[in-house]
């Protein structure tokens, strides 16, 4: 798939078919996920691929999206470890490039995923639960499969976004 068409054509998939992930795409998608810049290439991701079902279970109760995560066949808790972390609010936006990229690596290997964040709000129960070192912070949960239906998306033309700064001379 080309670069831009990968970009553009990325959608949040909310629905998946009853059809395990190979292991070799979910690897894959985690080494485009590993790849992603960070400040000092200090790296400060952390993840947890979570494919039984019971544990899907215990993470889809933590959460209103609870029916994307128990329909999901993969689903990957994403931490920040914070003993190497050297500034919280660049590694938080290193860790967003990061999801990101697993979110494309999995659209390019015909997979969807979504990024999910409201389940945030039990954050420690979800350490717990996937019973991570203490200096892991749970950032975020993707769940990935084969899409079972194709996302749709809209975006506010540029010209609402953007502001084109211009010096006089």
């Amino acid at each position: 798939m080309e670069c831009m068409e990968t970009l553009l054509t990325r959608r949040s998939i909310r629905h998946y078919l009853d059809r395990p992930v190979e292991r070799e795409k979910v690897e894959r998608a985690l080494e485009a996920a590993h790849w992603a810049p960070s400040g000092k290439n200090n790296q400060p991701w952390r993840f947890v691929v979570v494919q039984g079902r019971e544990v899907r279970e215990g993470l889809a109760q933590l959460t209103v999206s609870g029916r994307i995560i128990r329909e999901a066949p993969v689903a990957i808790a994403v931490f920040m470890d914070k003993e190497v972390s050297y500034h919280r609010e660049k590694d938080i936006q290193s860790i967003g490039a990061c999801i990101e990229n697993m979110l494309l690596a999995f659209h390019c290997q015909g997979l969807g995923a979504v990024w999910l964040g409201e389940i945030l709000k039990n954050r420690r129960k979800v350490e717990t639960m996937l019973k991570v070192p203490h200096t892991w912070e749970f950032m975020a949960l993707v769940s990935a499969g084969y899409p079972a239906r194709d996302g749709t998306s809209t975006r506010r033309p540029l010209e609402e976004v953007v502001v084109w700064f211009k010096n006089k001379g």
